[in-house]
C-alpha cells in the first residue's frame, strides 16, 4: 500500500525516491528511464518500485469514525 521506507532485501533507504518516480511515471515517461534517473539499481530496489499498488485512497475509505 505505501511504498517502504527501506528495501525489504538490501535495507537501502528507498522511501524519499517515491514521490519523484510517480510524478515521472504519471507523465508518461517509461518505469525504466524514471528508476534509472533516480539511480535506483540494485534489482531488489527497482522490483519494489515496480510491484507497489498505490492503494492508500482506495483504503482510506474504510476508516473508523
Amino acid at each position: 500500500m505505501i511504498i517502504p521506507i527501506r528495501c525489504w532485501s538490501c535495507g537501502k533507504p528507498i522511501g524519499h525516491l517515491w514521490d519523484s518516480y510517480k510524478e515521472k511515471v504519471d507523465k508518461g515517461e517509461s518505469a525504466k528511464k524514471a528508476l534509472d534517473d533516480l539511480h535506483v539499481e540494485r534489482y531488489c530496489c527497482r522490483s519494489t518500485f515496480l510491484a507497489n499498488i498505490d492503494l492508500i485512497d482506495d483504503a482510506s475509505q474504510f476508516k473508523k469514525v
